[in-house]
């Protein structure tokens, strides 16, 4: 089985628009063809269920920079994951968000470091930050395991990052902010979901499309890295050697 293991904002989804028009033919190409799409994103489970739904999309997914993997009920036959809620079979990684938003507090406090997390800001503020429908910035919210935060000070970035990592959490980027997010990545939940393609649907060949810095290390687990071209994809690549680098933005 050959599978597709996509980021959303500026790979599948534009990223000036948020539209997927321009990605209709290669997903309509894929349905013909039975190969899974799994959104990997830093998006909420809120945000990527509702462009399932737009996309059509009935396959597991990745939210919040593997802070959990969503599987629907039954997809696997006869596995059983640490938790079931509702339509999912859920394996979590990430570690609550209320938590996060305080460590972020007390790395700010500590080296006067001024930042402005997600936490702290309105619905209208993040719709406006992110170029999203109000809407969607409710969905956006609704953080389960990752808060995502913008510098205010940018000469102390150096310094927070290391209050950050000396709180045991991970710092990682991904597009217009900076995320704070416990002992989890996009890598280690990509390569446990595809563990259990492999055990179903052998052999098993992984396609990885990303944009972002917190792309990287689950590109490095896929059989084939692709980055999609933005004004960063020579850093990305630098950080993906085998990756391919596309002619166009997503």
């Amino acid at each position: 089985m050959d599978l597709i293991l996509t980021d959303l904002d500026g790979t599948l989804l534009d990223h000036d628009n948020y539209s997927w028009e321009a990605a209709r033919p290669a997903l309509d190409r894929l349905r013909r063809l039975s190969i899974p799409c799994i959104p990997v994103s830093s998006k909420t489970r809120a945000e990527i269920e509702f462009w399932r739904e737009s996309l059509g999309n009935n396959h597991p997914f990745i939210s919040e920079n593997g802070g959990a993997a969503f599987i629907p009920n039954g997809y696997f036959p006869d596995e059983a994951s640490a938790a079931r809620r509702g339509a999912y079979e859920i394996i979590e990684w990430g570690t609550p968000y209320e938590r996060l938003v305080l460590d972020l507090q007390r790395a700010s406090g500590a080296t006067q470091c001024r930042v402005r997390g997600f936490h702290d800001m309105s619905t209208a503020e993040v719709a406006s930050l992110c170029g999203m429908p109000l809407a969607q910035a409710v969905l956006a919210k609704q953080r389960e395991y990752d808060e995502p935060f913008v510098l205010l000070d940018s000469d102390c970035g150096d310094a927070l990052a290391e209050a950050i990592i000396g709180q045991n959490r991970r710092l990682t980027r991904g597009g217009r902010f900076w995320h704070i997010l416990g002992d989890n990545d996009k890598a280690v939940a990509v390569q446990t979901l595809c563990a259990l393609f492999a055990r179903h649907y052998p052999p098993l060949r992984t396609i990885g499309l990303g944009d972002g810095w917190n792309d990287a290390a689950f590109l490095n687990c896929v059989d084939v890295p692709v980055i999609i071209r933005s004004p960063h994809a020579a850093e990305i690549l630098a950080l993906v050697p085998r990756g391919t680098v596309t002619d166009s933005p997503g």
